[in-house]
C-alpha cells in the first residue's frame, strides 16, 4: 500500500514566507530557505513552494529564492506561481525543483499541461486548483476553456485563479476531470473557504473530486486538528495533506502527525 504524504506548504509573498485566512490578511511567517531546511530535517515528505502574488502581480517566479530553497532539501520539492511557458517550467526543473504546480497559465493556455507532461513527464506537473463554494452571483470568465466545463445548476464549486483573486465560471469537478485527462500527474486541491481556518479539510469537495480522477490528490485548506488529516485520507480519499499555519506557528510537528495516522493505522513514511 502507498503511503500517505505530510507536505508542508511555503507560500511566499517578497521573499517572504506568509500565511493568511482563505487568502487574505497575511502574516509573516518566516524565512523560506530556513523553513525549508527545518521541514527537511523535520521528516516531511515532501515540500510546496509557492509565490502567490506572482500570477496576480504578472511577474515571474522569485528563481533565486527556489534555488536557494531548493539547495536545503533533499525531498521532493513543488514550485508555483507565474509559471506560463514550458520554459519556465524548464528554468524551475533546472533551479532543482522536482515538480511544478501550474493554475492560473492553464487557463490562459488549456494546452501547456498536455504539452508539458509530455515534454517532461506527468510525473513533473502538478495541476493546483483553488476551490471556492459557488457563489451564483458569479458568471465572470475570461478564459479559453470550453464552455464544457462551466459552471451550472449542478455545481457546488469554483475554480479561481491568480492567487484566489479571480471567479472563473469553471466547475471544480468537472476541471478537475480536464486537467487528469490532459496528463497533470495530480492535483493540489485547495479549498479557499477553509484555508487558514483551522476548521479541517472540505472533505466532500475533497471526496467528489477524488472519486472522479484516478490521479493523486492533495488536500489543501484547513488542518487545525490531528484528526483532520485522518479525516482528509479516509472520507475525503486524499493521497496527501497538506498543511501551513498549523506547522509554521508550532501547533503540532510533522512527527507528531505522523506518529498519530501510524498510530490510526494509515501506512506514513516513518521518520520518528
Amino acid at each position: 500500500m502507498l503511503t500517505k504524504r505530510i507536505i508542508p506548504c511555503l507560500d511566499v509573498d517578497q521573499g517572504r514566507v506568509v500565511k493568511g485566512v482563505s487568502f487574505v490578511n497575511l502574516r509573516d511567517a518566516g524565512n523560506p530557505v530556513e523553513l525549508a531546511r527545518f521541514y527537511d530535517q523535520e521528516g516531511a515528505d515532501e515540500l510546496v513552494f509557492l509565490d502567490i502574488t506572482a500570477s496576480s502581480d504578472n511577474r515571474n517566479i522569485m528563481k533565486n529564492v527556489v534555488q536557494s530553497v531548493s539547495e536545503q532539501v533533499f525531498i521532493p520539492l513543488t514550485v508555483g506561481g507565474g509559471i506560463r511557458t514550458r520554459e519556465d517550467i524548464r528554468a524551475m526543473l533546472e533551479s532543482g525543483a522536482d515538480k511544478v504546480s501550474l493554475n492560473s497559465a492553464v487557463l490562459s493556455n488549456p494546452e501547456i499541461i498536455y504539452q508539458s507532461a509530455d515534454f517532461f513527464g506527468s510525473q513533473c506537473i502538478v495541476s493546483a486548483i483553488d476551490a471556492k463554494k459557488i457563489n451564483n452571483n458569479s458568471m465572470f470568465s475570461d478564459h479559453k476553456i470550453s464552455e464544457e466545463y462551466s459552471i451550472d445548476s449542478s455545481t457546488k464549486w469554483e475554480v479561481y485563479s491568480h492567487g484566489g483573486r479571480k471567479p472563473t465560471g469553471i466547475d471544480v469537478v468537472k476541471w478537475a476531470k480536464y486537467v487528469a485527462k490532459m496528463g497533470a500527474g495530480e492535483i493540489l486541491l485547495t479549498s479557499m473557504d477553509r484555508d487558514g481556518q483551522e476548521s479541517g479539510y472540505d472533505i466532500e469537495l475533497l471526496r467528489e473530486v477524488s472519486n472522479q480522477i484516478s490521479i493523486p490528490v492533495i488536500a489543501s485548506g484547513g488542518a487545525g486538528k490531528m484528526d483532520h488529516f485522518k479525516q482528509a485520507i479516509e472520507l475525503g480519499k486524499a493521497d496527501a495533506v497538506l498543511a501551513a499555519s498549523t506547522f509554521h506557528f508550532g501547533t503540532f510537528s510533522i512527527n507528531q502527525v505522523k506518529k498519530y495516522l501510524d498510530d490510526q493505522h494509515i501506512p506514513i513514511r516513518k521518520t520518528y
